[in-house]
């Protein structure tokens, strides 16, 4: 009899809230083999589960937390959880990844994820607790705020809870886990359908490791990397992700106006470096994090979570807004009101875009600051006009036309990375499972001027590093490590010494090296070794006792992203979704260059090609390759309507 596997907790919670009971749900070793953890481990439960005519907010919808093998293990930037469901904003799978402390303590409580189904027929809370959960009335708690909801909750472990827009159901609404933010796709509306308010988890257990002396070796090389590298350990550090606005400003991928362009005059007020000189108070981290990036700032009279990159560029630059006063205020009332700042900025640059055109006067313009704070209250509360701005970008533009400057990907909102001046990050927009996600795009960006240097203007390679950046940073996510610890897989020296010939001469080959690196997407599993720059393979190893690799790394990634993408055709994803607005496809940012658009078309050719897909549908011969289990008769059923 094989030996069980050791770093995961070996139990999966299955909770229904209609009839307030629990059990444990079906999941083997085989099926961690199969799937890692976390968000790869959710999309084959939830592909598994869903049925071609599933909504958001049916009963039967399920929510999948999940965390990670490393999780818990003393791995640095280990504590990220994930949360999993379909998508009242896309209609499609979401998975939102989250810090905080919820994750470590679900597995203290003995438990690598729990899977929630049902509606309650009043708010409720759930305990979890080992070897036991228990059901509480939240109605005392329904209408706080997010930060008031934890204080009340009496838990010393970690907690999991929804504000106002949650409970109103608004489309891109969040949930929290202390200051972080599970934000993207609106799993905090599905918590509010289920009348769910939160979650706590508390519990002593610690996972067993197979070798925990060469674990903990590792852990301490790993720290002293992430703390010496001029990304992780410098930039983040001292400046948080804030730090990228003005290389965004300065490689013209800073979107601003509504993605009508890529610099913004004010852009210095809104800075990394003057957020550090004016309000910085402290840095702040996830728990188990070595890097140190969230940034502590006073509003009301009170220490808060300060604003990341997005809500400083998309409510600063891309509403054509300097103040940076505003935008900290801002971050937080969203924050307690449990709000997704990428799609709710996203939403405002929409509308004030559509009175200057004459078509719609929501009370919102460009350059103008004094009613946004109403605004998103009345978008959380769903009062008045804030009704219509809660259903997102896309059913805005269905509605009132425009949907050529709605700047929206399967119906979420872009991050704040303007494509055209980085045409690889534009394909990793459309391609992302989820919609207009930086970080299931694969964050070619990374290489398109933020850190490193390579052509962001040229297609060529794109395609190629698009799929492997995806794959790879699907399975660092599903181990429970933070995606930042991806930054030290590039050698310092890219970064540092940008000007040196060795340097210049290695970004000029990034482009043309697609090929080679086409060759790792078609044959996930060749690379049979590890390499001290990807130090999750090892740590997974020594964690767990799998044989894990970097080419195990890339196959279970690639088994993720087909999962999510064939779970999304049999929800009703039709070929050739994979798209963007034509502002960034078929308008340059220059009118002088044309150069400066995102050529889609061209680069899917040669990205469904890597992937194994025909029009962004996985070929059966490709899911089969990876062990994807799916009935052949559902498949061809889903692909039949894809193409109605």
């Amino acid at each position: 009899m094989a030996e069980a596997l050791k770093g995961y907790m070996g139990k999966v919670l299955f909770i229904d809230l209609t009839d307030k009971t629990y059990r444990l749900f079906p999941w083997t070793d085989e099926d961690r083999k199969r799937t890692l953890g976390g968000k790869i481990m959710a999309a084959d439960i939830l592909l598994h589960h869903i049925r071609p005519d599933m909504k958001a907010f049916d009963e039967d919808n399920w929510i999948v937390i999940t965390t990670g093998p490393l999780t818990g293990c003393g791995c640095p930037n280990s504590s990220r959880f994930n949360i999993s469901t379909v998508s009242p904003l896309t209609g499609i799978l979401t998975s939102s990844n989250c810090g905080g402390d919820f994750g470590l303590f679900l597995k203290r409580a003995g438990y690598d994820g729990a899977v929630i189904t049902g509606r309650s027929d009043k708010p409720i809370t759930i305990h979890i607790m080992e070897d036991e959960v228990t059901f509480e009335d939240a109605t005392s708690l329904w209408g706080l705020s997010t930060g008031e909801t934890q204080a009340k909750l009496k838990s010393h472990g970690g907690k999991l809870a929804i504000g106002p827009a949650g409970e109103h159901k608004v489309l891109y609404a969040c949930v929290f886990s202390n200051e972080r933010t599970a934000g993207r796709g609106g799993v905090g509306a599905v918590f509010g359908d289920k009348n769910l308010k939160a979650v706590t988890a508390y519990g002593t257990k610690l996972p067993d490791v197979k070798n925990r002396k060469k674990l903990k070796a590792l852990n301490v090389k790993w720290t002293k990397t992430l703390r010496t590298h001029p990304l992780t350990g410098r930039q983040l550090p001292k400046l948080g992700t804030a730090g990228l606005v003005a290389p965004m400003q300065a490689h013209k991928i800073l979107a601003t106006k509504n993605f009508s362009a890529g610099r913004f005059d004010g852009f210095e007020k809104i800075s990394g470096e003057t957020l550090a000189e004016k309000h910085l108070i402290t840095n702040a981290a996830c728990t188990t994090c070595v890097i140190r990036c969230a940034r502590m700032v006073k509003v009301d009279n009170k220490i808060v979570k300060g604003p990341e990159l997005e809500t400083l560029g998309l409510m600063g630059a891309n509403i054509l807004n300097d103040n940076l006063e505003k935008i900290l205020q801002w971050n937080y009332e969203l924050d307690e009101l449990g709000m997704d700042a990428i799609s709710s900025a996203g939403v405002l640059a929409f509308a004030m875009e559509l009175k200057e055109k004459g078509v719609h006067d929501f009370g919102l313009e460009f350059g103008r600051n004094d009613n946004i704070s109403e605004m998103l209250r009345k978008i959380a509360y769903r009062e008045d006009d804030g009704d219509i701005l809660a259903e997102g970008t896309r059913r805005m533009s269905e509605r009132f036309g425009g949907k050529e400057y709605a700047i929206q990907a399967k119906g979420m909102e872009l991050a704040a990375y303007e494509p055209r001046h980085a045409v690889g990050h534009g394909l990793g927009y459309a391609t992302s499972n989820r919609g207009g996600c930086h970080l299931n795009a694969g964050y070619l960006v990374v290489l398109e001027g933020l850190g490193l240097d390579v052509d962001s203007l040229t297609p060529h390679g794109k395609a190629a590093f698009a799929v492997i950046f995806q794959n790879l940073m699907e399975a660092i996510s599903a181990c429970g490590e933070c995606l930042f610890t991806s930054y030290a897989i590039f050698p310092g020296f890219l970064v540092d010494k940008p000007n040196w010939f060795v340097t210049k001469a290695i970004l000029a080959a990034f482009p043309y090296v697609g090929p080679v690196v086409n060759l790792l997407n078609h044959f996930t599993k060749f690379p049979q070794l590890n390499l001290p720059i990807i130090q999750q393979s090892i740590a997974v190893k020594y964690a767990t006792g799998m044989r894990a690799n970097i080419g195990k790394l890339l196959t279970w990634g690639a088994y993720g992203y087909n999962a999510e993408r064939i779970a999304n055709v049999i929800l009703g994803q039709k070929a050739g979704a994979d798209k963007l607005p034509k502002r960034l496809t078929d308008t340059p940012q220059d009118p002088k260059d044309p150069r400066t658009v995102v050529p889609l078309e061209k680069m899917k050719k040669v990205y469904n090609r890597a992937r194994g897909w025909k029009d962004g549908i996985p070929t059966f011969r490709r899911l089969k390759s990876l062990g994807i289990k799916l009935e052949k008769r559902v498949y061809d059923a889903a692909v039949k309507e894809a193409y109605r």
